[in-house]
């Protein structure tokens, strides 16, 4: 099987539901008779750009890259446990260690309507240019998989 119809399978099995491993991806690719390296298998992953996510429950699985009209994207979300906002200021919660890592990402997204973000141990303040943002990125942040 080539390269291309490959992924595409990947992306077929990632769809149908929570596969949190890559064992699992190969084990349902081993039912259809595709046979894949671990290397061949982690480069096409790569190559798709598949996420890792939470789901509620805290358990991690693949999931597909999704271009939505969002700042932030599912893999920043995914570390979100609650949001809350105070004005022009958003407050983020996440697993304990985790908000500086978050901070992190949020940084580095380099979006114009976020000024800064402080982060402690499992709470992240991210500061808004204004009150408007901080509504629309709370409704963005809250938005469920």
């Amino acid at each position: 099987m080539n390269k291309i119809l490959r992924q595409n399978r990947i992306k077929d099995i990632i769809q149908l539901g929570h596969v949190g491993t890559q064992e699992e991806i190969k084990q349902y690719l081993q039912e259809e008779g595709i046979t894949v390296t671990q290397a061949t298998l982690s480069r096409d992953l790569r190559e798709i750009g598949l996420l890792k996510l939470r789901d509620k429950e805290g358990k991690l699985y693949y999931s597909l890259p999704q271009m939505e009209n969002t700042k932030f994207s599912p893999f920043v979300r995914s570390f979100i446990l609650k949001v809350s906002r105070a004005g022009f200021m958003l407050v983020l919660h996440t697993n304990l260690g985790e908000a500086d890592v978050l901070a992190n990402y949020i940084d580095a997204d380099n979006i114009p309507e976020v000024l800064g973000t402080v982060a402690g141990a499992d709470t992240l303040l991210v500061i808004c240019q204004d009150e408007d943002t901080a509504k629309t990125f709370e409704q963005d942040l809250t938005v469920t998989y």
